[in-house]
């Protein structure tokens, strides 16, 4: 199980188990609760790696990236590498968890490019009485993860390999036809936003990166998501600030300087007008 000593910021990178292949681990809600203690186990965490979670039984409620979640019987709750969650309330959870690293799955597959797309869905359900083929690759996986140990690592790391691209495959909703053109303005503008969003705030960056015009940049945004350019710009800083000042030791200065502001006041300011809190008051109520 991944840890990282004392400190109350819980980034967490991966760590092999000992006896386990190097790359996954799959545990039970059980197993967590028992080898972490209660204080870390709720605490607001940031892992390096991917969380892919299928609750079986029980109900509660998880945090990830500051939006809140029901778990309940078929809920699927995917974290991947820099999102920030927390586990509020799975006394009554059980379920499967698989933690993997970003490069596990094997690269060119769809499993994979799921994985590595960051603007994929996080959390589906389910209806696991009715898709008896999930249960079939989710206990295949379980069984050669916990059975399988005497088998030469190498070829235990590509069954699960294998087995957790199945998996993948099996639980995420069957893909449709892609709601825009992958290389219309708006993909391509959050793909530049996804890559620079530290460096600049302004639409016209961004124009002139993709050779549109900022008018364009802002129908297009408008029309994928309901907001402008301009504010898809500003919740895409303000989530990083928020993920670092629950999940960093930086002060708030520091916080600001990351993002690409000059000084402390007007990332202060930012940050208030779009939360509602300033970020020495976010930064004590997400630690809680």
């Amino acid at each position: 199980m991944v840890k990282n000593g004392q400190s109350p910021i819980r980034k967490l990178a991966y760590r092999s188990p000992a006896d386990a292949p190097f790359g996954i681990e799959v545990m039970s809600f059980r197993q967590l609760r028992a080898i972490t203690e209660p204080a870390l186990l709720t605490a607001p965490q940031r892992p390096e790696f991917h969380v892919l979670q299928i609750i079986e039984h029980g109900t509660g409620h998880q945090t990830a990236d500051f939006r809140q979640y029901p778990l309940r019987p078929g809920s699927v709750l995917w974290i991947r590498p820099g999102q920030v969650h927390q586990f509020e309330d799975i006394g009554q959870v059980d379920g499967t968890l698989v933690l993997f690293l970003p490069d596990f799955l094997a690269p060119g597959t769809r499993a994979a490019s799921l994985a590595a797309d960051p603007f994929a869905n996080s959390a589906w359900d389910l209806d696991l009485r009715r898709d008896p083929l999930t249960m079939l690759a989710l206990e295949h996986l379980r069984t050669e993860y916990t059975d399988g140990a005497g088998d030469p690592l190498a070829e235990r790391n590509e069954l699960l390999r294998q087995l957790l691209t199945v998996l993948v495959l099996r639980i995420t909703p069957r893909p449709g036809p892609p709601p825009t053109p992958p290389g219309d303005a708006f993909s391509l503008f959050r793909q530049a936003v996804e890559r620079d969003f530290a460096a600049s705030r302004q639409v016209a960056h961004y124009a002139r990166q993709l050779g549109y015009s900022a008018r364009t940049l802002t129908r297009a945004t408008l029309a994928a998501t309901g907001a402008g350019a301009k504010e898809f710009i500003d919740a895409r800083v303000l989530l990083e600030a928020k993920r670092l000042l629950a999940h960093s030791d930086l002060t708030v200065m520091q916080c600001g300087h990351q993002l690409g502001f000059q000084d402390a006041a007007n990332f202060s300011k930012f940050f208030e007008q779009r939360a509602g809190l300033t970020p020495g008051a976010f930064r004590a109520s997400a630690r809680g």
